[in-house]
């Protein structure tokens, strides 16, 4: 019988395919993806659709048929372990912050206090510390902004942190 005329799914043909390239495919996908069982899982995976392709795959072909199952098999795992871990980390974050009441209620009952902090600030210590700290300007130019020196910038920051750190000081955490 020649060559064109054998078919892969003939089991003697197909065990000659098996014996010439599983190794190749395992070494192959082996070094793509640095992990011996996977590997192997990999290469016994592809050598079952060959079987289950066995019609549609030309002897010529099945080299080149299985490398391409194996390294689209190994991308498709990678991608869904990107996946995996992306929503274990979407999981963990929203744990943190919406599965423990105590914690929402704390931070809700600190931003609360904080707030009533600043608002009790004098005029002037409220803008250079709102400037500072939420607006992320730095003390020179708010002293350009308020026509002022850097020093009484620093002066009344200093003062409202001194009075933010009395207001909020009996505040458990």
């Amino acid at each position: 019988m020649s060559q064109s005329l054998a078919s892969i799914c003939e089991k003697y043909i197909f065990e000659k395919v098996y014996r010439n390239y599983s190794k190749m495919v395992n070494n192959f996908i082996y070094s793509k993806c640095g992990n011996r069982k996977q590997a192997e899982d990999l290469t016994q995976d592809a050598f079952i659709k060959l079987w289950n392709n066995c019609a549609k795959v030309p002897i010529e072909k099945a080299k080149s048929y299985l490398l391409t199952l194996v390294k689209n098999a190994f991308f498709n795992e990678l991608d869904h372990q990107k996946v995996v871990l992306k929503y274990q980390k979407t999981k963990s974050d929203s744990r943190v912050n919406h599965e423990d009441p105590e914690f929402v209620l704390r931070e809700k009952e600190f931003r609360k206090e904080l707030t009533a902090a600043i608002n009790n600030l004098s005029p002037k210590q409220r803008e250079v510390f709102l400037l500072n700290r939420i607006e992320k300007k730095k003390y020179r130019e708010i002293a350009e902004m308020l026509d002022i020196s850097v020093k009484a910038v620093e002066q009344r920051m200093h003062s409202a942190l001194l009075n933010l750190k009395k207001s909020i000081k009996n505040y458990k955490l």
